[in-house]
């Protein structure tokens, strides 16, 4: 249970802010209902609070779990897939989509591995962009360190 002011992490939108709990009819019965604003988009949410578990709406990392993103974002010993492009897209877009960071670490390493030996496919590049913007934020924030030296830390994991 989520309270007014929380900080909650919505899948593929980002870290939003709880603003309200309110109480709505949808289709003849009363619901209630998170309002949440995405920080990054200013984007305003409403997800029915018997639903927070299947739209997958999560606490934000804690600070020990910031190494484990790093480890993964570290980890070289994978293998990317050669397939095309297309339906590398279309998992990773699922990845993306169960909210979990670690998912979206996966994702973001491999697309910057795979950059490393082959020209990404806009849809691709977008994702790279994506997948760092959701990562960026949401440590930043549990960390309380500024955006510019996360993106930095990320940077450095992949130009070294």
């Amino acid at each position: 249970m989520f309270k007014v002011g929380d900080l909650a992490v919505y899948p593929a939108q980002g870290v939003g802010k709880i603003e309200a709990i309110e109480k709505k009819e949808v289709m003849g019965t009363q619901q209630m209902f998170y309002i949440v604003r995405i920080i990054e988009s200013g984007m305003r949410i409403m997800i029915p609070v018997d639903s927070v578990d299947s739209v997958g709406l999560r606490t934000l990392i804690t600070t020990k779990e910031i190494p484990k993103v790093y480890a993964i974002l570290k980890n070289r010993d994978i293998s990317v897939d050669k397939q095309t492009w297309n339906k590398r897209y279309r998992e990773y877009l699922e990845k993306i989509k169960t909210g979990s960071v670690y998912e979206i670490a996966r994702v973001l390493r491999d697309l910057l591995i795979l950059k490393g030996d082959k020209n990404l496919s806009f849809g691709e590049r977008k994702m790279v962009d994506i997948a760092r913007n959701l990562l960026v934020k949401e440590i930043s924030i549990a960390s309380a360190e500024e955006e510019s030296k996360v993106e930095d830390s990320i940077r450095k994991i992949f130009t070294s």
